[in-house]
């Protein structure tokens, strides 16, 4: 099986120059054109893509199918394989609050979840949300939050149902079934009750897309007389809202990716009056959780560069007053902290493993949850009480499927309530997960978490999907995967690279892979593929790349770096047009990514270093490998005209006869289809990719 040579020529981009002249610098921009200029609007409403760009994107698509026409049969059973995986019948564990506990659960043959309630002490289950009814009739639809009122008798739920990140607020009344006439349009898709549950806080989205303004509104009044509660005017900086543990506080949250501003006011306020915790300082970061009249904060103040927690009495503002807690320890890295009743809990991560660590408030003693493997994931799930001794977590490893558990913090009796079912069949025996170190070019070690079948062969000839991200300080988890299982039970090798820009190994770990150090993160990757060679997991030519986002960036760059290493290119909703985007601060993500990628506009320094490794601008004349490049037409953080001018320019290039390939979703955005099986069918086809590269 190949990837069939169309017929028909690869689309060709007409070629419109755009001259842009910044810094004494003068660039031509060939494939701008690609951009609609009523991009806003398109992200509301699709239909109103200019006619020529929808038929290039379209064009692009039918040679798309027809270059992997060969690969149909072998997507339809990877989709089967995946789909057979997924438990349909599957109900979460429900979550107690007051005289009810709440949870989500699918029907056989569903896409979409049904958000449900039983009563504590036993009783039948009420139906409070019925997503694939909601989802009748649409093309795309996304639930974004689910949030019932304090007093049990409204549920306030949003949805997106163009893919662009745009979310339309109603609220239901519980008692009859119906939604109210509240119908509140573009909010960053969730809100906050008060604690009479009258009135509801949100954000609403600006023209760029940006959460800037926090609005009330009262139940039952229509949309256009809510009031504004508080205004970010700053455009480099984001905003949300959320309600402390014990629901006593509302916390907006203001930040950028390097700086935080928190403001508070009380959940009973009836006229609210937000307060400052603490202003904001450039590259100081905090975040707020409240008990008993106490802030519990986490921070990385006072040089804290791997954070610490800190309390302080609410009312009392500024950073003079706050007391450590938990004091800063270098190499424990603190990710997230949750305040209860008695105990203080917290997720943190020492040598690139997470654990959760759990503080009794009287006494101060400490415990920790700890595990065995080499590799795991972990993570905590938020309840909605708070005078509670029982916390839940999630465990799994890339071998071992997800379990849920409760754990009781005074008792340190752990229960498991549930472990994921894979309905055609899993054996962990059959695979071996392990956690190796790979020297980077400075000698800096890289950790790497691989899966394979215990009897495919260690000797060089397995073929190697690669995956990476490294940007923001995100750590990509070491977990169970049934749709990974697709391609390492045909023999292939899966990793992934803990590469710089993550915080993996701690908050150093991102500052080494951003801004001024970025290209760490891109020759990580390549040292990790050239260590899974020297070590006969695989050869050279045999590894496959992916990447999404920030890590289709990744793609990018490591491809115009080392074409020869790869066998095949997978970029998802790839942020390739770096230069171009930072350059342009009327998009909804530039003013705020700043401080990770730096102000090309206002530096030079910043300009070039962009400059030199930007994927879209450092394309060349020479062979490169297959690429499959994905993206949305409704995507606001990755617009889709980046991998439509991307792969364009390649096509330009590429001095190879292998395939450069586009696949833009119309009617999607930045996470690709909605429906828990719908997006199976893009996963189908990366693999498919995959496998074929690689001559499976």
């Amino acid at each position: 099986m190949t990837l069939t040579k169309p017929a028909s020529s690869a689309p060709v981009a007409q070629k419109r120059p755009k001259t842009d002249t910044r810094h004494g610098i003068t660039r031509t921009d060939d494939y701008a054109w690609l951009r609609a200029d009523n991009w806003q609007e398109v992200m509301r409403d699709p239909d109103l893509l200019q006619d020529d760009i929808r038929t290039y994107l379209e064009a692009e698509n039918a040679y798309q199918n027809e270059a992997m026409a060969d690969t149909k049969k072998l997507q339809e059973l990877l989709f089967a394989e995946m789909k057979g995986r997924i438990k349909q019948d599957d109900s979460s564990v429900p979550s107690p609050d007051g005289e009810f506990s709440y949870g989500t659960k699918f029907v056989e043959g569903g896409e979409q979840p049904k958000f449900v309630r039983i009563p504590r002490g036993g009783g039948d289950e009420q139906v409070l949300l019925d997503g694939d009814k909601e989802a009748e009739g649409t093309s795309y639809f996304r639930l974004a939050s689910a949030s019932h009122s304090p007093d049990h008798k409204a549920l306030a739920w949003a949805v997106d149902d163009k893919g662009s990140e745009y979310f339309t607020m109603r609220v239901r009344d519980l008692e009859t079934g119906n939604d109210l006439a509240d119908t509140v349009a573009d909010t960053a898709g969730g809100g906050v009750w008060s604690a009479n549950s009258a009135q509801i806080f949100y954000t609403r989205l600006d023209e760029n897309h940006r959460p800037s303004t926090l609005l009330l509104h009262k139940i039952g009044d229509l949309s256009s007389s809510d009031r504004v509660i508080y205004e970010e005017a700053d455009p480099g900086f984001f905003m949300g809202v959320g309600k402390t543990q014990s629901g006593n506080q509302i916390i907006i949250d203001i930040h950028d990716h390097q700086t935080s501003e928190c403001w508070y006011f009380a959940a009973d306020e009836a006229e609210p009056n937000p307060r400052l915790i603490a202003k904001r300082e450039t590259e100081i970061e905090y975040s707020v959780d409240e008990g008993d009249g106490i802030f519990y904060i986490m921070t990385n103040a006072d040089g804290a560069k791997d954070f610490k927690i800190v309390t302080v009495p609410v009312g009392v503002e500024g950073r003079d007053s706050w007391q450590d807690i938990v004091p800063h320890e270098s190499g424990r890295l603190i990710l997230s902290h949750t305040i209860y009743k008695r105990h203080l809990v917290w997720l943190e991560r020492r040598d690139g493993l997470p654990r959760i660590v759990i503080h009794e408030i009287a006494t101060g003693e400490e415990h920790a949850i700890d595990f065995d493997e080499e590799a795991y994931s972990l993570g905590l799930v938020g309840g909605f009480e708070f005078d509670t001794n029982v916390i839940r977590f999630t465990y799994s490893s890339m071998t071992t499927p997800s379990q849920i558990y409760d754990y009781d913090m005074a008792s340190r009796e752990r229960t498991l309530l549930k472990t994921q079912e894979v309905p055609s069949g899993h054996n962990p025996d059959d695979y071996v997960t392990r956690r190796v170190f790979a020297p980077s070019h400075d000698g800096t070690l890289v950790p790497v978490s691989l899966l394979h079948r215990t009897d495919t062969p260690l000797d060089g000839t397995a073929p190697l999907l690669l995956y990476g991200y490294g940007s923001y300080g995100m750590s990509i988890p070491a977990s169970f995967s049934t749709n990974a299982l697709s391609l390492v039970d045909r023999g292939m090798v899966y990793a992934i690279a803990h590469i710089r820009g993550g915080m993996d190994k701690g908050f150093a770990w991102y500052e080494d892979g951003k801004r001024e150090n970025k290209k760490n993160t891109f020759k990580d990757f390549i040292a990790v593929g050239e260590f899974l060679i020297e070590n006969s997991y695989t050869s050279k030519g045999k590894i496959v790349a992916q990447g999404g986002s920030a890590g289709g960036m990744l793609m990018g760059a490591v491809m115009n770096m080392r074409p020869d290493l790869f066998a095949g290119i997978i970029a998802e909703v790839p942020f390739v047009d770096v230069l171009n985007t930072m350059l342009d601060d009327t998009l909804p993500l530039t003013p705020p990514e700043w401080p990770e990628w730096g102000n090309p506009i206002d530096s030079k320094a910043d300009y070039d270093y962009i400059a030199s490794y930007s994927p879209y601008d450092r394309v060349c004349a020479q062979n490169y490998p297959p690429v499959l490049a994905v993206g949305g037409l409704t995507d606001p953080r990755v617009t889709y005209w980046e991998p439509a001018k991307w792969v364009a320019k390649l096509r330009e290039f590429n001095t190879s006869d292998n395939p450069i390939l586009l696949k833009t979703n119309m009617e999607a955005g930045h996470g690709g289809k909605s429906g828990r099986f719908a997006r199976l069918e893009e996963v189908a086809l990366v693999y498919a990719f995959a496998l074929v590269v690689v001559g499976l």
